[in-house]
């Protein structure tokens, strides 16, 4: 019962915070935040599980009860864990404890109902990455788009009821593809699935697939469903050209917002990626492997030039977001150990690296009132300690070997060189010029913005950065050298858990 554990104090504590009075909110919420912080780290150190969720691995911490019949089919609670979601649940709590500590500088209105509103995004998020029933995985995947929604829409920029909207359009309308393609997919399956368990659902594809539907045979209906499905996460993840929703949403959204927006909501798409495609769908991923690969590096270099282009820092970090997906993608699509482990193991690191560069980039905004690169420069000379974690930052998303970037991308490229993709090391240099790309823009924002002599555009005197939002950054920065000084604190667990979904699938 630890996972329902976990989800009920967050959904508590949501309630509560809702209700208690505006000046004790954000110090309440992070306590109660505390707790599932506590509880996944707990979870770590005791997992025990082993292989993979969908194909008959061992589980950690499952629990199932019967809950609704619908037609022929049962839909039931069905939570557990393994080696992919583990690290990911590990990685919600935390980030959503960092950025409610986040939040107690910018966020001076409304406190109860913006903390009450992480705490219930930190709940369906957990559910999201333990759920192994369709049905109840669909719940939690859509019950996180509310609260986000109205974290940009109430307390976002001078755009934010624009980038609400577009946010939640673009990943509804998402979210009704893939349904439907996946509810396609089970009735095609007919008589070898009685219930939405995932498991079972995996297993009746990997022994024989879908009998057909609609007039469709068995093999071109799960084709269908597998792009459909594909298209439908891939704007969550999201990958070129489906990814415009993305930086209005961060330029719009407060700085605790984009925090869980970067760090863990992005990876929802990807975790659903391999759950569900990269999982179920062998025999596609083989067949459409060359333009899955195409469209990891286009997602690679397009983000990256995209963000070169800025001179906005939060558009900077938002189109990064994009590139760093890509190359999840591509690791996924190699359907090797390191690439698929690289991939998960790049979600990790991404949420970490993300989260500290919008809070770097937060704290900056808090004592500038400006995001513009041309608006200020020699930031170093009033803010050391924040600007000093910032460059760290940056260099963890350039890949600077001893912290987790870079752990993450030799993982997935080593992993994609010597995949049976077609071109593959063509592929793999490709994306790995990205990394240039990448050095060139931070650099070239950093130099204008931290370094030189000061200048503010603003009437705002700098000064230090609050304790609170220096200690969020140094939290994330010594997790990001942990994992990159000794990856196999996750790595192992990762590499147990792909290892069933790529036997006799490589290519």
């Amino acid at each position: 019962m630890m996972i329902e554990a976990l989800i009920a104090v967050a959904l508590i504590g949501a309630l509560v915070t809702f209700i208690a009075p505006n000046r004790i909110a954000g110090k309440l919420a992070f306590a109660i935040s505390l707790v599932p912080a506590a509880l996944s780290l707990w979870l770590l150190a005791a997992f025990d599980g082993s292989g993979n969720a969908l194909l008959d691995g061992e589980l950690a911490f499952e629990s199932q009860a019967a809950w609704l019949e619908v037609g022929d089919y049962s839909i039931s609670w069905f939570v557990g864990l393994d080696g992919i979601s583990l690290p990911l649940v590990v990685l919600t709590t935390i980030l959503c404890t960092l950025a409610i500590v986040s939040s107690w500088t910018p966020i001076d209105e409304r406190e109860s109902q913006f903390y009450g509103l992480i705490l219930f995004i930190e709940a369906n998020l957990i559910g999201v990455f333990s759920a192994l029933d369709f049905f109840l995985w669909f719940v939690f995947w859509e019950a996180v788009l509310i609260p986000m929604y109205l974290l940009i829409g109430i307390w976002g920029g001078p755009r934010r009821k624009y980038a609400a909207i577009k946010f939640f359009v673009y990943t509804n309308v998402a979210s009704l593809v893939m349904f439907g393609a996946f509810i396609a997919l089970v009735f095609g399956l007919g008589d070898s699935v009685t219930s939405f368990a995932l498991p079972e659902i995996a297993t009746a594809m990997l022994d024989g697939g879908p009998e057909g539907l609609f007039g469709l045979g068995g093999t071109t209906l799960a084709s269908v469903v597998f792009v459909a499905m594909f298209l439908g996460f891939a704007v969550k993840v999201p990958i070129v050209p489906f990814h415009t929703w993305l930086p209005d949403a961060h330029v719009e959204a407060p700085t605790p917002a984009s925090v869980l927006l970067a760090g863990v909501l992005l990876k929802m798409g990807t975790y659903a990626l391999l759950r569900f495609n990269f999982t179920m769908f062998p025999d596609q991923v083989a067949a459409y492997a060359v333009p899955i690969a195409a469209i990891a590096v286009i997602s690679v270099i397009y983000g990256a030039m995209l963000a070169l282009a800025q001179t906005d820092l939060k558009r900077i970090v938002a189109y990064s977001s994009v590139s760093s997906m890509g190359y999840v993608i591509l690791g996924l699509v190699a359907y090797t150990q390191f690439g698929v482990g690289g991939a998960t193991f790049q979600m990790v690191s991404h949420g970490l690296i993300s989260g500290l560069m919008f809070m770097a980039v937060g704290v900056i905004y808090n004592a500038t009132h400006t995001r513009m690169v041309t608006d200020m420069s020699g930031m170093a000379d009033r803010m050391p300690i924040a600007v000093g974690i910032l460059i760290a930052g940056a260099f963890g998303y350039m890949g600077l070997p001893l912290m987790s970037g870079f752990a993450a991308e030799y993982f997935i490229f080593f992993g994609a060189f010597g995949s049976g993709i077609p071109y593959a090391p063509l592929f793999t240099a490709l994306a790995m010029f990205g990394i240039v790309i990448v050095a060139g823009y931070l650099l070239f924002a950093l130099q204008r913005t931290v370094f030189g002599p000061y200048r503010l555009e603003t009437d705002y005197e700098v000064g230090r950065a609050p304790v609170h939002d220096v200690a969020s950054m140094v939290v994330l920065l010594g997790l990001i050298i942990a994992l990159g000084v000794a990856p196999d604190l996750i790595f192992d667990m990762i590499t147990d858990a792909i290892d069933p979904i790529i036997q006799g699938g490589e290519f």
